[in-house]
């Protein structure tokens, strides 16, 4: 069977692309990957997505999206990854991980994009409760809290500088003296009296307390590998992120990190693939924004097929 459309990836862009095309009749399929929801299902509240005034939860918003797109249609694979995307031929083939195919005239790339953690046993568990991969997202829980930064390139700088906004102190603590980001950057970052630092130093634990929320980090000095004990009431990892693109294969132009390039509009490099969401994002990183793409990837993949013949 050949599907018109298949979407791989299940966050915001990709259930949006879903909904768009299950109502415009393409009867899509969805792979959902190993964490159905993308980055919102490891988030607690979420607080600047449009129409929930109060406040909604990350994976009960991730639920929102799937149930709007499958009342119209779409069709879910559900924890299971693609592996490859044959492009040299039409339809395009694609392989998941289980060695199953799929045949589709049109594919929409919304795979997304992962933040790059510290390796730490807690990190993930603590996610939400005081430790962040993500200033925009999550720095207005933090008002007048005192907050720890990690990392020392432009996303930290960025991030830092953002959550004085909040914040009654970030400190950015760096493994070295030397700095990854732009002079500009750390010169503003270097100017903002909220701001501290301490560096020399990596985060070995992360310490919390009763209810699950951050007290205070364990922090060495590679040095002379001392250890001590940094209070704190936040932890914002910003080391960057590492788009989910090292299935495609070298026809798909990416920037130097493996953000897809696409344009006019979502259209990727290769004609009849459109990318949404995080994996051609490397500026913006929203909800919000992501689901803007997926609607457009969606129309977009519409007007391809309507122009070919093909649906």
């Amino acid at each position: 069977m050949v599907r018109n459309l298949v979407i791989i990836g299940a966050g915001a862009a990709g259930y949006t692309a879903g909904l768009y095309a299950s109502r415009a009749g393409l009867q899509p399929l969805l792979f959902e990957g190993m964490q159905p929801g993308g980055q919102l299902t490891i988030t607690t509240d979420v607080e600047n997505f449009p129409g929930f005034p109060e406040g909604v939860m990350g994976p009960e918003l991730m639920e929102k999206f799937k149930a709007q797109a499958a009342r119209f249609g779409t069709e879910f694979v559900e924890f299971r990854n693609v592996a490859h995307i044959d492009t040299s031929q039409r339809p395009f083939q694609i392989r998941d991980e289980l060695g199953d195919e799929y045949q589709a005239h049109a594919i929409v790339l919304a795979t997304g994009a992962r933040a790059k953690l510290l390796g730490l046993d807690k990190e993930k568990e603590l996610m939400g409760y005081g430790v962040s991969a993500c200033a925009t997202c999550d720095g207005a829980f933090f008002k007048d809290k005192a907050v720890a930064v990690i990392g020392g390139g432009d996303t930290a700088m960025e991030e830092a500088t953002f959550l004085t906004r909040f914040c009654s102190k970030v400190t950015v603590i760096h493994r070295r003296e030397g700095f990854r980001s732009s002079p500009i950057m750390l010169e503003r970052a270097q100017a903002n009296p909220k701001i501290e630092w301490k560096l020399h130093r990596v985060v070995k634990d992360i310490l919390h307390d009763e209810q699950k929320k951050v007290s205070a980090l364990v922090l060495q000095d590679p040095r002379d590998g001392s250890t001590e004990e940094f209070p704190t009431q936040g932890m914002f990892v910003a080391i960057g992120h590492q788009p989910n693109t090292e299935f495609l294969g070298e026809e798909f132009v990416k920037d130097e990190v493996g953000y897809l390039k696409v344009g006019p509009g979502t259209r990727t490099s290769v004609e009849g693939i459109f990318a949404a969401g995080d994996v051609s994002d490397p500026h913006y990183r929203q909800a919000v924004t992501a689901a803007g793409t997926g609607c457009a990837a969606a129309l977009e993949a519409q007007r391809y097929l309507e122009e070919k013949g093909l649906a």
